[in-house]
């Protein structure tokens, strides 16, 4: 069954999801981006190198705002603004402003398909994240969401087993750290990649594993990839019923919250339809079948008349013929030949315009010269006698 491909939600999460909704966008101080990019655009050159490490520390910080808001509306900008920051962040070994920015470029990078240039960007990220010090679960976050958009990387690329070494390595951070509802996305996407390698038991595994993260986080959205990665193994394995059942529940959810997400609500409406196309298509295959069966049975019970009948008709013919045989009158002949072919006493007397007594007799002396004892071993004899 073709269906939307997983790696394509793969790459609508690293490019999309990270960032905050832009026509939304305001940076920490309540700027929006035209007002943010006035306020940059002051700095010269000349003024950048004069400035003091606080001044430098704001515009670092103006130019990743201006990166995040610009990354899902202009990869251009967004690439421009990472680059500006990353000349700070590096003349100043700010290493976390530094990984945050090559992050950003690897995006880019990534959302235009050139996987080898956001490759780099992507390891520049991890040796900046080596040299930070600080907070241990800032260097966890760092780390764990650069080793999950490789492996999404990877997985674009069709690499599979080094992708899921960078997923392994990403879900032992979310362990750690107890991140149920990281560790939730990242078998839910770890499920829909088996699911387009057709490996479905690996599939049921990780939505399974993903289903128990979720119940621990409490998120009712965490829930909603559950069910959405059901409903599409589901689909795949034929097995409509069920999958329906769990897409019309993810799409409940989205139902309620319209603003959460028109891309994954859009993602699960496409699987709907696509059952209810699959369902109608299973109805008219079971149609067809049992019209078939039907047919094959008429047949089969026409035949069967047929040759009960031509029997029926093959054994009276014998009858009468051993009748010839017999040094039987004709009378008799008569006779036998209806009995042959089941009239009863009354039946005979009546076609022979004969009376009840008289055809009596003559069954009597057909019994004698047949030496049986009644019609039915009569006709038995018949059909012996003629056969010899």
């Amino acid at each position: 069954m073709k269906t939307i491909s997983a790696k394509h939600i793969l790459l609508i999460a690293v490019t999309v999801v990270l960032a905050l909704p832009a026509s939304a966008y305001t940076d920490h101080r309540g700027h929006n981006l035209d007002s943010l990019e006035r306020v940059v655009s002051k700095w010269t050159p000349d003024a950048v190198d004069k400035a003091s490490d606080n001044e430098l520390l704001e515009l670092n910080n103006a130019y990743r705002e201006l990166m995040l808001g610009y990354n899902p509306i202009n990869g251009e900008k967004c690439m421009f603004y990472a680059h500006k920051a990353l000349e700070i962040s590096l003349r100043k070994d700010w290493h976390y402003a530094s990984q945050d920015a090559l992050r950003y470029i690897g995006l880019q990078f990534y959302g235009r398909e050139q996987y080898d240039s956001a490759l780099v960007y992507f390891h520049k990220a991890l040796g900046a994240i080596d040299k930070m010090t600080g907070d241990a679960e800032d260097l966890d976050d760092a780390y764990s969401s650069v080793y999950g958009t490789i492996g999404n990387l990877y997985n674009m690329m069709g690499d599979i087993p080094t992708a899921m070494e960078y997923y392994a390595k990403a879900g032992e951070i979310f362990d750690r750290r107890g991140w149920n509802e990281s560790n939730t996305v990242l078998y839910y996407n770890i499920g829909e990649t088996w699911v387009d390698e057709r490996k479905f038991e690996k599939a049921r595994e990780s939505y399974d594993k993903a289903l128990e993260y979720a119940q621990a986080s409490g998120d009712s959205l965490m829930l909603v990839y559950v069910w959405k990665g059901y409903g599409r193994l589901y689909m795949e394995l034929g097995k409509t019923g069920k999958s329906l059942e769990y897409l019309k529940m993810a799409d409940a959810y989205y139902a309620a919250h319209p603003d959460y997400s028109p891309t994954d609500r859009t993602v699960n409406l496409e699987y709907i339809k696509e059952v209810l196309s699959c369902q109608k298509k299973q109805l008219w295959r079971i149609v067809g079948i049992l019209t078939a069966v039907v047919a094959i049975v008429a047949v089969l019970i026409f035949m069967r008349l047929r040759r009960k009948s031509k029997s029926s008709q093959l054994h009276a013919a014998r009858a009468l013929d051993l009748s010839q045989d017999m040094d039987l009158t004709s009378r008799e002949k008569e006779i036998l030949d209806l009995l042959a072919k089941g009239y009863t006493s009354p039946q005979i007397a009546e076609a022979l315009n004969l009376s009840a007594e008289t055809v009596k007799w003559y069954r009597k002396k057909l019994l004698a010269k047949f030496d049986v004892a009644n019609t039915a071993e009569l006709i038995a004899a018949a059909k012996t006698n003629s056969q010899k």
